[in-house]
Order: structure tokens, then C-alpha cells, then sequence
């Protein structure tokens, strides 16, 4: 089948009748959203619930994607008009659909004013992004580092096409975070606020009664495509698909219920609309993410590759399970049938599918901008209640081991926005390791400053 045609418009009669296909007349759909960072997860995710929002009759919800520099998701899906395939895989076999949401991409290094006619144009209401936590150029204190913010990153497009909606008239918008932040959606109004009062304050005021920024937490393991997995879907529909999706069955999505004008009946098909996405996210955050983390480290560290493979190692589950159950579940407040015990027994198992591999060098990329959120307000909340977390601290010891080069030889360099500072770092001794980051004025001062107890216990850790 190497000669298999390409999956687009054109082709969609050559695929098997079983497939599933989304009941609408895509053609006859305007673009109502605009997403930043179009990757496997944009695509598994927000995508996804659009394009089954639009086949239960919603209408006008069509995406254009943007990546800010990277031309690959461009070259893959414009080929095939936005088209591609999501595939959920688990111990039970493999179920693959068609997705139809997206209908072109934009390489914002190559074509800015596309993306600012995107944003300005009438029929878009809402901006989505996944950028990932470096995406949003926060200096180390959180605040916005406005030089860095000046060069691509998503800021000047919205404040480009947000000024050209105010001179037009045009009502405002509602951009929707959907990264892996705490109060996601309140850090990016900060930090779009922030740039638009450094360069062009006369639309600050607009911004504020016109856009809205809610909160979100979405949920969906979603590792990096495999030519196997290319290859699977060639042979499950007889085309060729370079923006296969692999994905578990699993989702989730918990968005405030706080938008400036219309929004795509995604409430419909799964997601929910809340008051306050608050213990969702923190419990995302903190047990998920925090575990995630966790076990990309350890795992590195005792020569595992995928999460399924770490989770079951009689060495590292326990931690884990620790992590999740006694460090950070009790500092959650948790949502009226929120069952944050069995939240931790359904990660588990979500963890150990083997049919997803997930792999840990992909988690362990950007540590700095993911271990805040992820294990330092879980130390920060149990430091504070007098409560030691020996999970977290071992986690810790093992990220300054990745930092130091012990898993390169088989991994490769370090991948991490703060690679400079903190390699040196961690190859110098654990105390001074440990007071450069987490003591008083350290890197990570922001989020945590450890105790006289809990720096004693950290070095303890990090030293082994």
C-alpha cells in the first residue's frame, strides 16, 4: 500500500463506509475559531469536541490553526484540506475517525497578516490556544518578559488583531487557554494585559469590557505519532494520513462558563461548563500532571522509555500512588462530586494502557516551566500545614539528575527553556542546587520558598 493516495476532499469516497465521518457539509461551515499551536493535542482535543459539536448541528465553528514558526503541521494537514484522523487506542484494540473541524493552516512566521486578518475577521469569535508553558513568556517572577514577548510569540498577533476589531466595530473576543496552567485563563488576560499596556495602551480599555479569558482544564494523553502508527492507518483506510492522531479513549474538558459572544455547543458532546474550573484544574495539575512528571524522571532514571512501562515498576508506583493520594489530594478542595480517591485509581490505569505508548522523554521536556504547577504548590500547601512530601522530593532528585546529563546518553541533551542556568546547576553540590532554586530569592521563588526543614530534607534528597 506504499502507494496509497493522500487522505483530502477529493478522496473522501475511497474510504470504508464503517469509518466514522461527522454528519455536516463541511464546505458550507465559516471559521468561527482561531487556535495558536496546533499540535497532536489541539487535534485530539478542542478539535475534536468541534467536530462533533458541529455533527450534533452546530454551525460556523471551523478552525484556523496557526503555528507560530514551524511550518510541519502546515505541510502535513493543508495537503489534505485540514483533514485527518484520530485513532483511540487501548487494551481492547484501536477505533479511528475522521476529524473535519480544521480547515487550514497558517505559518505565522511566514504570512503574519493572515493571522491578523484571521483574528479580525467577523465571523471569528473565539481564539483557543496550546502554546505549552514556555508559549506565554513569562519571566521568572511570572510576570511577562516583554522582550521575549516582542519576537513571535502569540502577543503581538492579538493585540494586532484585536485593534483592527475595535476599529472595525467588531465586538470583542473570548480567548480560552487551554494549557497546562494554573488559572490558566486569568495568566493569560495578566499577561495580554500587560503587553497591550506596554504597546498600545489606548486599547486596554476595550480589551476589558470587549474580551473575555476563561479558565479551562482539559485532560487527553496524546503521544507523539509513529510511523507504525502511520502505518496502521494505512492500512485501516486505504489512504495516506500525515496528521494521524493516536490518542486514548479518554477525554476531558472543563471550561468557566464566562464567554463574550457565542461559542460552539461543545457542552453537547462531552465537555462541561462550570462556574469555577478551579479544582479541576488543581487536581489535573497537581495529581496527573504532577504524577506525569514523576514518572518521566524516575522512569528515565531506571531505563524505562514509555509511561506504561514506569508505572509498572514495583519501584516507582508507589511513589507515585503516594504522590497523588497523600501529598497532593489533600491540599484540593474538591468539587461537589469531585472523588479525588478514585480520580487516582482511574490515572493509574490510564497510565498503565499498554496500547499508548506515551513516551517519558516527551513529558520530561521543559521541566522548569512544568515543575511549579506540578509538584512546587503541592510542597508549597503541605510545607505550610507542617507536612513533608517524600515523593515530590524524590521527583526532584531525579529532575536534577536529568538536568545533569545522567539519562543523555541515551535520551539526548537536555530540552528546557532554562537549559543554561540550570545545567550548571545541577551538576554543581545538591545544597547549593537546592538554595539557587527553592531557597529565599531563588529561581523558583515565585511559586515556593522551602523552609529551613524542608531545605534540610530537600538537600537529604537531592544528594542521593
Amino acid at each position: 500500500m506504499s502507494d496509497s493516495p493522500l487522505l483530502s476532499n477529493r478522496m473522501l469516497d475511497r474510504l470504508p463506509a464503517a469509518l466514522a465521518q461527522a454528519d455536516y457539509d463541511r464546505d458550507a461551515q465559516g471559521c468561527g475559531i482561531v487556535h495558536f499551536g496546533i499540535g497532536a493535542f489541539h487535534r485530539a482535543h478542542q478539535a475534536w469536541y468541534t467536530d462533533r459539536a458541529m455533527a450534533q448541528g452546530d454551525r460556523d465553528w471551523g478552525i484556523v490553526g496557526v503555528s507560530l514558526r514551524s511550518p510541519a503541521v502546515a505541510l502535513q494537514l493543508n495537503p489534505q484540506d485540514g483533514l485527518y484522523t484520530l485513532t483511540s487506542c487501548s487494551a481492547d484494540g484501536r477505533a479511528t475517525q475522521l476529524v473535519r473541524s480544521v480547515r487550514r493552516i497558517l505559518v505565522a512566521s511566514d504570512d503574519p497578516d493572515a493571522v491578523i486578518a484571521a483574528l479580525a475577521a467577523s465571523q471569528t469569535h473565539i481564539v483557543t490556544f496550546t502554546v505549552t508553558e514556555k508559549g506565554y513568556c513569562r519571566a521568572a517572577d511570572g510576570s511577562l518578559d516583554l522582550p521575549l514577548a516582542d519576537h513571535g510569540s502569540i502577543y503581538s498577533f492579538i493585540e494586532r488583531g484585536l485593534q483592527l476589531r475595535a476599529e472595525r466595530g467588531l465586538p470583542g473576543l473570548t480567548l480560552l487557554s487551554c494549557d497546562n496552567l494554573a488559572h490558566n485563563g486569568r495568566q493569560l488576560e495578566r499577561l495580554v494585559r500587560a503587553y497591550v499596556a506596554a504597546r498600545n495602551p489606548a486599547l486596554t480599555a476595550w480589551i476589558e469590557r470587549e474580551c473575555r479569558f476563561p479558565c479551562t482544564m482539559v485532560d487527553r494523553i496524546v503521544p507523539a505519532t509513529t510511523d507504525a502508527d502511520r502505518d496502521a492507518v494505512k492500512t485501516a483506510i486505504g489512504l495516506k494520513d500525515q496528521g494521524a492522531i493516536v490518542t486514548e479513549p479518554f477525554s476531558q474538558w472543563v471550561i468557566e462558563d464566562r464567554f463574550a459572544g457565542r461559542r460552539p455547543r461543545w457542552d453537547a458532546v462531552g465537555a462541561e461548563l462550570v462556574a469555577d474550573v478551579g479544582p479541576y484544574e488543581k487536581a489535573k495539575l497537581r495529581m496527573l500532571n504532577g504524577a506525569h512528571s514523576t514518572l518521566a524522571y524516575l522512569g528515565l532514571q531506571n531505563g524505562h522509555g514509555f509511561v506504561h512501562e514506569a508505572v509498572d515498576d514495583p519501584a516507582i508506583r508507589p511513589l507515585v500512588d503516594a504522590l497523588m493520594r497523600r501529598e497532593a489530594a489533600p491540599t484540593i478542595a474538591a468539587a461537589p462530586n469531585q472523588n479525588l480517591d478514585a480520580y487516582a485509581s482511574a490515572l493509574l490505569d490510564r497510565f498503565a494502557n499498554p496500547a499508548l505508548n506515551h513516551r517519558l522523554i516527551q513529558i520530561a521536556m521543559d521541566g522548569s516551566q512544568k515543575i511549579p504547577q506540578r509538584w512546587l504548590e503541592t510542597l508549597s500547601d503541605n510545607q505550610r500545614d507542617g507536612k513533608a512530601c517524600p515523593a515530590i522530593l524524590r521527583a526532584l532528585a531525579a529532575w536534577r539528575r536529568h538536568l545533569r546529563g545522567d539519562n543523555a546518553a541515551v535520551w539526548g541533551a537536555v530540552e528546557d527553556p532554562m537549559r543554561e542556568q540550570l545545567v550548571p546547576l545541577a551538576k554543581s553540590d545538591a545544597a547549593n542546587f537546592a538554595r539557587a532554586l527553592f531557597g529565599d530569592g531563588g529561581l523558583f521563588a515565585a511559586s515556593w520558598t522551602a523552609n529551613d526543614d524542608t531545605m534540610r530534607a530537600l538537600v537529604e534528597a537531592l544528594a542521593e
